[in-house]
């Protein structure tokens, strides 16, 4: 398996997350918020991950996206847009899978939902873009809380 054919295979597993949590959130009454906040962090690690993979890199055995986000930033500095995202998205790794650990309603899964959405969509255009030579307007901010 080629460095690009594992990079796939990594976004091909970040989308699986974003449907699951996209469906979580809108298809699944009542919502389930925490479940679909989950979901959105492993979506944008997994993303991030298939980024470094592209590069060549082996990605650290992590789910903390800031750590991931900073390898990233190391590569191109316009990852460093990320970092709202990656700080907001961080805890959902693994305080959304136990009770009474964070309260999430709506607003919060739906503003989850898009950052994971924005990371997956950068990393996608990045790889595309590395691909082709090209750097082609990937350094848009996610807007902040």
């Amino acid at each position: 398996m080629t460095v690009l054919d594992l990079a796939k295979e990594w976004l091909r597993y970040a989308q699986s997350d974003l449907n699951t949590a996209t469906h979580m959130f809108y298809d699944v009454h009542t919502k389930e918020t925490e479940i679909s906040c989950y979901h959105s962090q492993q979506c944008a690690e997994k993303a991030l991950k298939a980024y470094l993979v592209s590069k060549g890199i082996t990605p650290p055995y992590t789910h903390d996206l800031l750590e991931l986000s900073n390898l990233c930033t190391a590569q191109e500095k316009d990852f460093s847009n990320l970092q709202p995202c990656c700080v907001s998205l961080n805890p959902y790794s693994v305080h959304t899978r136990y009770p009474n650990e964070l309260e999430i309603d709506d607003t919060i899964a739906k503003l989850a939902l898009d950052k994971a959405q924005f990371v997956y969509q950068f990393v996608v255009k990045k790889i595309q873009g590395n691909i082709n030579g090209q750097n082609d307007g990937t350094n848009d901010e996610f807007p902040t809380d």
